[in-house]
């Protein structure tokens, strides 16, 4: 049989098989251990099911359209990025996590949530992000504002909601699938978000597959990831390429940089390119120190 692991707790693996949508769970062959695979949530699979109370067996992992390593989920179609005014937004991660689904073929988009509370954030973000093609969604899960919108354009997909915790992620999934996911607030002592979801879990609902995935820290670069390839997922630098003075041209202090100079004339954003700037500065550290 086949089907789609929905979450996976212990070493169990809740399986949603395709053509009656029943759920199984299931314990890892050790033949998959040894080819060096990790079940992800999100993971098409080909499965024996169980007789009576017994565990079936997860057989064989299908192929992989995507797979992101942190949160751990495969074939996601859409990162939905989701960012609010509290806590305040960390959007170098933002920017890191959209280099990041890029490189692996997910499309990301940014959910500007809590909008009833201030505007300023909604400006901005369309001003930096919307030059880098990534769609802007204003949604106010308090206030079911921009659902519908967004419900559209996630129609059929496979969703990934991340971003820092107590921005409303599982306030914004309950609001879009009438669902009752538990919710957590912001500390008021530091601003942070307390974590409420433990697990990642696929829920199928209103026409769409949607992750709910924990809250998580700043993440690193893949090994291999040569700084030369990080300008590659910043679109905005793409009318510019090769009108700079030198080549190759990486758009952070060589003299004569095209992007540079369409930055002082506001055509690029100057928070970003500055965000640009500490990547790029990460990934030579991580490319100078690689053999270490």
């Amino acid at each position: 049989m086949t089907g789609r692991i929905v979450r996976g707790i212990g070493g169990l693996y809740t399986v949603r098989e395709d053509e009656s949508e029943t759920e199984f769970v299931l314990r890892a062959r050790g033949k998959l251990r040894r080819q060096h695979m990790t079940p992800m949530v999100g993971d098409r699979v080909a499965f024996s099911p169980g007789s009576g109370e017994e565990h079936g067996w997860l057989e064989e992992i299908l192929p992989r359209a995507t797979c992101c390593v942190r949160p751990p989920v495969a074939n996601v179609d859409v990162l939905a990025l989701v960012v609010a005014p509290v806590p305040q937004p960390d959007l170098l991660l933002i920017d890191r996590m959209i280099v990041c689904a890029r490189r692996v073929g997910i499309q990301p988009l940014l959910c500007v949530n809590k909008c009833d509370l201030e505007a300023d954030l909604d400006e901005a973000c369309r001003a930096a992000y919307e030059r880098a093609q990534v769609p802007v969604f204003t949604v106010s899960a308090h206030e079911r504002r921009g659902l519908d919108a967004l419900k559209a354009y996630l129609a059929g997909k496979t969703v990934c909601f991340a971003g820092q915790s107590a921005v409303g992620k599982s306030s914004l999934l309950n609001a879009l699938l009438n669902l009752s996911l538990p919710t957590g607030d912001v500390s008021r002592k530091t601003e942070r978000g307390r974590h409420t979801t433990r697990h990642a879990e696929l829920i199928f609902a209103e026409g769409f597959r949607v992750m709910d995935t924990p809250g998580f820290s700043l993440l690193g670069f893949e090994e291999g990831f040569e700084p030369e390839e990080l300008l590659a997922y910043y679109p905005e630098f793409e009318p510019y390429e090769g009108k700079c003075r030198f080549a190759p041209c990486l758009h952070d202090r060589e003299p004569g940089c095209a992007v540079r100079e369409a930055m002082q004339q506001e055509k690029i954003s100057t928070e970003r390119w500055a965000r640009y700037c500490v990547l790029l500065g990460e990934l030579r550290e991580l490319w100078r120190n690689r053999y270490d």
